[in-house]
């Protein structure tokens, strides 16, 4: 309110708050550095931590390659011109790991194999993350019936053998997967995904019951906030923590799945994976046929991813996990 001529306050004039959108600004501006600093503290300790840093190390390395593959690869090995007579050739100087048994580059064949395997395993646990996040959530949250109903679900899926199911399910699926973007692909991603996401669930719906009886929720409830907004606001950025580091856990055990369901024959034949090129390193006798090459790259491969995936997520869970952190 500004004053007038003889001194006294008019309610009606506007308000000169010029400093306001400013004062604005900057409590924005230090809310995101708070963060941003707060984000990049986080990192750094998590590089500190031995297991972080090699895990981090590995998957920097080995996603570098799964971008740049198609600029990487020597030779295109799906191009007419890659078919040659030299089969199953030992490592040479024109072949850095040797041929396969139609006389294609398997360093090619390695390079472009990075992608389907660190694709399935990535969108394996985005799909698994996302289910388990929301069951955990709705079960922790509302409790009752809804609580008892997905317990059992979740059990349910608790033992369930991962390899048997999801060979099952990939080979009733697999001649369906002619119009989905990816092929069998798809399937795997699917598959691996709807059937991996009990271990998630059970880690979030601990951690929910545990936030519900907090003050902070309590206040949100009885200051007027509905269900949704408490969830949205309240409980998700508590749990994320928890999730991620789950996520990248399960990251290894999706690629190792999808190596095996390659392994198999149930992987995508127009598509090259890791675990599909020990399918055909055992279906040509590249162990007899002195062709090492053929399958000790790949497999060397799957276990260093595994092993990154599997150092990175416990160096995240020991961060933050609360039963962890008390132990260091």
């Amino acid at each position: 309110m500004a004053p007038t001529k003889e001194g006294t306050v008019n309610p009606t004039a506007p308000v000169a708050d010029e400093g306001a959108p400013a004062v604005a600004r900057s409590i924005l501006a230090h809310t995101r550095g708070g963060r941003r600093a707060r984000a990049a503290a986080a990192v750094r300790g998590l590089l500190r931590d031995r297991r972080g840093a090699v895990g981090a190390g590995l998957l920097a390395f080995f996603a570098a390659v799964a971008v740049l593959a198609p600029w990487l690869a020597p030779q295109d090995p799906r191009a007419a011109g890659s078919f040659s007579t030299d089969i199953l050739a030992r490592p040479s100087g024109s072949h850095w790991l040797g041929t396969d048994e139609n006389g294609r580059d398997l360093l090619s064949q390695l390079i472009l194999g990075a992608q389907d395997t660190m694709l399935v395993g990535f969108t394996a646990a985005l799909v698994s993350s996302v289910i388990g996040t929301a069951v955990g959530v709705a079960s922790g949250y509302f409790g009752g019936w809804t609580d008892r109903l997905l317990n059992v679900l979740n059990d349910w899926f608790l033992v369930l053998p991962m390899i048997p199911v999801t060979v099952l399910a990939a080979s009733l699926l697999g001649n369906r997967a002619a119009g989905l973007p990816l092929g069998r692909t798809s399937v795997l991603i699917l598959v691996i995904g709807l059937f991996g996401w009990a271990g998630t669930s059970r880690i979030v719906r601990a951690e929910v019951m545990s936030l519900r009886g907090r003050a902070f929720v309590e206040r949100s409830t009885v200051l007027g906030a509905g269900r949704r907004r408490v969830i949205r606001t309240q409980i998700l950025p508590n749990v994320m923590p928890l999730v991620l580091a789950n996520a990248v856990i399960y990251v290894a055990l999706a690629v190792l799945t999808e190596s095996t369901l390659s392994y198999l024959g149930l992987g995508d034949p127009d598509r090259f994976s890791w675990g599909g090129m020990l399918q055909s390193a055992q279906d040509a006798g590249a162990m007899g046929s002195g062709a090492w090459g053929y399958f000790l790259a790949p497999g060397l491969c799957i276990t260093l991813v595994v092993l990154g995936f599997s150092l990175l997520g416990h160096a995240v869970e020991s961060r933050v996990d609360p039963r962890t952190r008390e132990q260091r």
